[in-house]
């Protein structure tokens, strides 16, 4: 990396812009940075740091401290722009704090955010990167391969910050090596492993306790069978060893004492079911008794009560004799009462008949009756032609109506056919105007468009020539002022000049210093030296002025070519449009615009109008078509209506005949079905009365045989005897539960059990059932208890099991736990195999120790003159304390090593820088071999003799061996006349400048 120039505006005791080239201070290897105390020395480097990193190094980046400027003008902002070389790239940095600025309108502030910007040089120009912070501060430190801090103790080796270092405990010296060296990820890994030290940890104590769970539930399902002096707990805390061997001797010992309780259990449940069958077995004997007493007295009762029965037996016995015999004379009963009420019912429908017939058909025999149907049958029948005749003659009207409806249609359509054939010739010639003017419109339609189009083109331009013109006017209304303002910052500036002229004398007198030479006269004596007058002009104010005035020119010239512009377009646009004025141009295109709207919409009908005589036409032909054949169907229809008539006057002179006095032929038959009907009736009720007296005869014949058969004496005593066969089924169901109960009743005394169980003592069931329930409740208790033993084995069994796989599972993660444990341990330091207490971070910090040591020993013993020599110890801290950060020196006069705290402030001072130089290019190395060209050394030069000044200053000029430069801030003096290249920082009352000079003289 490679400084080239620095500019900073308003940054910390810089008020004006400020302008610093590295190039031509590095051409001599080594310069010098020096100035008054406070003057802003250090704010150069800060102003570097900021342009990198966006903030400043240590505490003055504290919340609250502002980066701008107070001597700076409200409107200059405050801004950094760094110029530099790195990876190979040229590249520019421009960033600006968050600050306050003046109102743009009106009075009072407001913020402005940060901003920053990066461009890269390609070798013809300046290309823009980016404007994110984000982005530009990942690009630096990618290109660096340094933090901020890394940065700011590399290259810009702090004031006192090393002496601090060499002199720091352990714990401080591994701080910040971890900050520049960036051992986080080693102090990750110590963290990683502690975290997983403690969720291993916590794994096994969740295993511990899953254990504990189960022994707990083991211990609640073996209840009172186990010992609780074995018990676990509390003996065992989650975490301990042994917590696994005692939980499975435990639970082995739960599991065969609830074994041998379940065997003692079967054998009491055996005993207790012996007398429990046996109980059973009485209680089922006892039933049995009591039933067979019970049913050998019932037998008793009821035998004595079919005894008291027996004369109600005989009754039912010879009703049902009598309904049997009365059940075969009631066939001919029913058929005799059936054959009364049908000749009754014939009897009665001849009445009815005779009553309608006519009065000489009144008295007439069934065959009479059976003629004179037959031969109205016949009339009937002759009938079926004069039908076919009166449906034709119906026909035949309707027929002639509808001639006559479609001959007065036909006479109507010829009429309107005829009247629009009369006016067919002036609707042609209508039509054919219309088709005339259409096309005409169409002509003319053409005609306006060519003419409207180049109308609206000048119309378009002259509106822009009369914008143009109005534009034209307010731009030399402009033009007048700005002129005005160039001319007055012209004349500001001229007279600025000529007061700077004025008191050019004081201005040089300014830069004389005693003892050197006047740049005018050449005299080294200055005995009155111009002072500057009140209100002198100085060349900043000169150049602001001249600024301005330059800035005013733009603007005037800005204008005049907007100008120039505006009247070329006008010209363009007023040869567009011609002569004539907007208004003109306006009418013109309207009046166009309205003829050309019309003779389109008229054009627009020409298709119309052609289709429409079309029409008409095709109309003409079907229209004069549809007359002729009009006429051809007029004379058919008369033709047919004469033919119609002739077959009618036939057809109703043979109607009238065969009606007669009816007005109708349907009529004429209905008159003659009701004379068929009425006949054909009284015959079949004479014939129906007769046969019904007949079988009246028959079924008295038939009663009285069966009555005498049946043994009755008479008719009415054999209907007496007939009962319904609801009543005979009851008494047959009384005689026959009769007989069942006293067949029931002879088993029954046959039954031995049943009088042997009589002759017995009376039994007692109740006393019995109760001795078997009494115990039925004992073989329950002992089966509940053997089927609580048999569960309380297969819990605990499934206890077991799942606290061994508990175990099992605890295993692997005990043994994880103790490995990352140990691990840990190691890492941490706390651990006794860790001899020397060293944290993994200290140790790869101790490694990197040794390399600035070493990288330091090689300028150190240059700087002493071979006498120091700075080497790392790892001895074992005393106490509690960590080890591996230890930095001593070694006096080779003494041959003595020694704290480096015994050292002198000069030896101190040149000790620390060989360390910073050393952790310089160790760091260097660590990222990534970036060269660091710029190098910046803060104070501490007053400390050191001269010879030892000297050799510090051939250590620091041999860094131009890697082709490095650096930058040494301090106030000694002498250095002034051993550095050539320097950079002053001048401090006044409005705020710091820089000045480049060289020993002995001044610019």
């Amino acid at each position: 990396m490679r400084l080239h120039r620095l500019r900073i505006t308003a940054f910390g005791p810089f008020a004006e812009p400020q302008e610093i080239d590295f190039d031509a201070l590095s051409g001599a290897g080594i310069f010098l940075l020096h100035g008054p105390t406070g003057a802003g020395k250090t704010s150069v480097l800060d102003a570097v740091c900021y342009a990198l990193y966006g903030s400043v190094p240590g505490a003055r980046q504290s919340p609250g401290t502002s980066l701008r400027s107070d001597h700076a003008a409200p409107a200059t902002p405050t801004e950094v722009t760094l110029e530099l070389t790195a990876g190979g790239r040229r590249l520019e940095i421009t960033r600006r704090p968050e600050q306050d600025r003046p109102k743009k309108r009106g009075t009072g502030t407001t913020r402005d955010k940060a901003q920053s910007r990066l461009r890269e040089y390609d070798g013809e120009q300046w290309l823009a990167l980016s404007r994110s912070h984000q982005e530009i501060g990942e690009e630096v430190e990618q290109l660096l391969g340094m933090s901020r801090e890394q940065f700011c103790q590399v290259v810009l080796l702090p004031q006192g910050e090393f002496a601090k270092f060499l002199r720091a405990d352990e714990t401080a010296r591994g701080r910040l090596l971890g900050r520049l060296f960036d051992t986080r990820r080693f102090a990750a890994v110590e963290a990683l492993l502690a975290e997983r030290r403690r969720a291993a940890e916590a794994k096994v104590r969740a295993g511990d306790e899953k254990v504990l769970a189960a022994a707990q539930r083991l211990a609640q399902a073996a209840g009172d069978c186990a010992d609780l002096r074995a018990w676990p707990l509390p003996g065992h805390q989650p975490g301990d060893p042994g917590l696994a061997g005692a939980v499975r001797a435990w639970a082995a010992v739960a599991r065969c004492s609830a074994r041998e309780r379940l065997t003692v259990a079967e054998y009491a449940l055996a005993a207790v079911e012996g007398r429990h069958a046996a109980a059973r077995r009485a209680a089922e004997e006892a039933r049995e008794l009591d039933r067979l007493q019970r049913r050998h007295a019932e037998t008793v009762r009821r035998a004595d009560l079919l005894a008291e029965a027996a004369p109600e037996r005989e009754r039912v016995r010879e009703l049902l004799d009598r309904a049997r015999r009365g059940a075969l004379v009631a066939p001919a009963l029913e058929l005799r009462g059936a054959a009364s009420a049908a000749h009754l019912a014939a009897a009665h429908a001849e009445a009815e008949a005779r009553a309608q017939l006519p009065p000489p058909l009144a008295e007439a025999g069934a065959e009479h009756l059976a003629a004179v149907e037959q031969r109205l049958r016949e009339d009937l029948g002759a009938l079926g032609a004069a039908r076919r005749d009166e449906q034709r003659s119906a026909e035949i009207g309707r027929e002639r109506a509808t001639l006559e409806r479609e001959a007065r249609d036909a006479e109507e359509q010829l009429r309107e056919s005829a009247d629009w054939l009369d006016r067919w010739e002036a609707t042609r010639a209508a039509l054919t105007r219309r088709v005339d003017a259409a096309q005409q419109a169409a002509t003319q339609a053409e005609q306006l468009a060519g003419r409207l189009e180049p109308a609206r083109l000048r119309l378009h331009s002259a509106q822009r020539r009369d914008a143009l013109d109005a534009d034209a006017q307010r731009t030399e209304g402009e033009l007048l002022r700005v002129r005005e303002e160039s001319g007055a910052a012209r004349e500001r500036w001229l007279e600025l000049k000529e007061a700077r002229l004025r008191g050019i004398a004081a201005e040089l007198a300014e830069a004389l210093a005693p003892g050197e030479p006047c740049t005018v006269c050449g005299s080294a004596e200055h005995p009155a030296p111009a002072r500057p007058a009140p209100g002198h002009v100085d060349r900043a104010a000169e150049d602001a002025a001249h600024a301005r005035y330059e800035q005013a020119e733009e603007r005037r010239a800005a204008v005049e070519r907007n100008l120039a512009a505006l009247r070329e377009a006008r010209a363009e646009a007023a040869t567009a449009a011609g002569d004539a004025t907007t208004a003109e141009l306006l009418a013109l295109t309207s009046d166009l615009s309205a003829r050309h709207a019309a003779a389109h919409a008229l054009a627009a009908g020409l298709h119309g109008a052609r289709e429409q005589v079309d029409r008409a036409e095709r109309e003409y032909a079907a229209r004069s078509a549809e007359r002729l054949d009009a006429e051809r169907r007029s004379a058919a229809r008369a033709s047919r209506r004469e033919a119609l008539d002739r077959e009618q006057a036939a057809l109703e002179a043979e109607l009238a005949r065969v009606r007669g006095d009816a007005p109708t032929v349907a009529a004429r038959a209905r008159i003659l079905e009701d004379r068929v009907r009425m006949v054909a009736a009284a015959a079949t009720a004479l014939r129906r009365a007769e046969a019904g007296a007949a079988r009246l005869k028959e079924a008295d014949d038939q009663l009285a045989d069966a009555a005498f058969k049946a043994g009755f004496d008479t008719v009415e005593a054999a209907a007496d005897a007939v009962l319904p066969d609801y009543e005979r089924t009851a008494l047959q169901h009384r005689l026959d539960a009769w007989q069942a109960e006293e067949a029931m009743l002879a088993d029954r005394r046959g039954e031995r059990d049943t009088a042997a169980a009589a002759a017995l003592p009376p039994a007692d069931p109740e006393t019995a059932e109760r001795y078997a329930e009494q115990a039925a409740a004992r073989l329950r208790t002992a089966g509940s208890a053997v089927d609580a033993a048999r569960v309380r084995c297969a819990e605990l069994d499934r206890l077991s099991r799942q606290a061994e796989q508990e175990l099992r599972t605890l295993g692997p993660l005990r043994e994880a736990y103790e490995r990352v444990a140990r691990l840990a341990g190691l890492t941490a330091g706390t651990s006794a195999d860790n001899e020397r207490k060293m944290r993994l971070e200290a140790y790869v910090l101790a490694a990197r120790l040794e390399q600035v040591a070493a990288a330091a020993t090689l300028r150190l013993q240059r700087m002493s003159g071979g006498r120091y020599t700075l080497v790392h110890s790892d001895a074992k801290a005393g106490g509690r304390g960590r080890s591996g950060l230890g930095l001593h020196v070694v006096d080779a006069w003494t041959g003595s090593e020694r704290d480096t705290a015994t050292l002198s402030g000069g030896e101190t001072f040149f000790a620390s820088l060989a360390l910073a130089l050393g952790l310089a290019d160790v760091v260097t190395d660590e990222a990534g071999g970036m060269r660091l060209d710029t190098l910046f050394i803060d104070e501490g030069f007053g400390s050191l003799d001269d010879q030892t000044l000297d050799e510090v200053l051939d250590v620091l000029d041999s860094l131009r061996e890697r082709d490095r430069s650096v930058g040494i801030v301090s106030h000694v003096a002498d250095l002034r006349t051993r550095v050539q290249a320097q950079l002053e920082v001048v401090k006044h009352r409005g705020g710091s400048v820089v000045r480049h000079r060289t020993a002995g003289l001044r610019d």
